[in-house]
């Protein structure tokens, strides 16, 4: 049972989370009400992530940002397994994240142990299934045009995201991004051009993930090679090393490890 689950009497019965009028939109109205009035709009992405795993039949959730050229950082995660997954398609480059990302539409994988889904990201999805994670659903933020992050909401059992759950994960996805164009406004306001522009997202990002960004540099200068070839040696090291590319960018920034052209 999710520990953040209350628990039902016994003369209640039991109660699936899809069930037909199981779902309140006062939960929904409550969470967005208690994320617009956060002090800081970098508090809202948890508070709507908490409000998703309290609510929803989920496991736990994370945001991911994106900067382009691949470069991608976890802002927040509920739990450890949120934030190992969100490692692991960072680290593979690849898994419904990443797809929602180059999509810039919403990636349900019901069942990542068997069946198309198993098969669409064989590696991510043993890694996921190590983890103890069976379906992962990754919502694009940003525009109809350009996602600058996703929503990964992520579940031990398999199964779909119940048409009840899309109406509560959706808006809240919403309100993440809308969060993050507060955010940007202040950031851009100094009228820096596009690349920078979308570079200024990795800034907003958890600091301790900017190790990759130091070292995808350093590989850059050594190699003589662009950003996302870089980033791409980078991560197969970390992949041949069963190691998350954080874990090899710091090495790198250490000189413990240096690559060949």
């Amino acid at each position: 049972m999710d520990p953040q689950r209350p628990e039902r009497g016994p003369e209640e019965g039991p109660r699936e989370p899809w069930e037909a009028g199981t779902f309140e939109h006062s939960d929904l109205r409550r969470a967005l009400a208690e994320a617009a009035t956060a002090p800081e709009p970098r508090e809202v992405p948890a508070l709507l992530c908490r409000a998703c795993v309290k609510h929803l039949d989920i496991t736990g959730a994370s945001v991911s940002l994106s900067g382009g050229h691949g470069l991608r950082a976890l802002w927040w995660s509920s739990d450890a397994v949120a934030g190992q997954l969100a490692e692991a398609q960072y680290t593979l480059g690849d898994g419904p994240c990443q797809s929602a990302l180059n999509l810039v539409a919403p990636v349900l994988a019901n069942d990542l142990d068997q069946g198309p889904d198993a098969e669409r990201w064989p590696v991510f999805a043993q890694r996921a299934v190590e983890l103890g994670v069976r379906a992962v659903f990754s919502l694009p933020l940003g525009s109809e045009a350009l996602a600058i992050g996703t929503l990964d909401l992520y579940r031990s059992t398999p199964g779909p995201l119940s048409g009840r759950d899309m109406s509560f994960a959706f808006p809240v996805g919403d309100a993440i991004t809308l969060a993050l164009l507060r955010l940007q406004t202040d950031e851009s306001s100094d009228g820096r051009g596009a690349r920078d522009y979308e570079s200024s997202w990795l800034g907003a990002a958890e600091q301790e993930h900017s190790e990759v960004y130091y070292a995808t540099g350093m590989l850059m200068v050594q190699l003589q090679v662009g950003a996302e070839y870089a980033l791409s040696r980078l991560r197969a090291y970390a992949f041949a090393e069963g190691r998350t590319v954080t874990e090899v960018a710091r090495d790198v920034i250490e000189r413990r490890v240096t690559f060949d052209e």
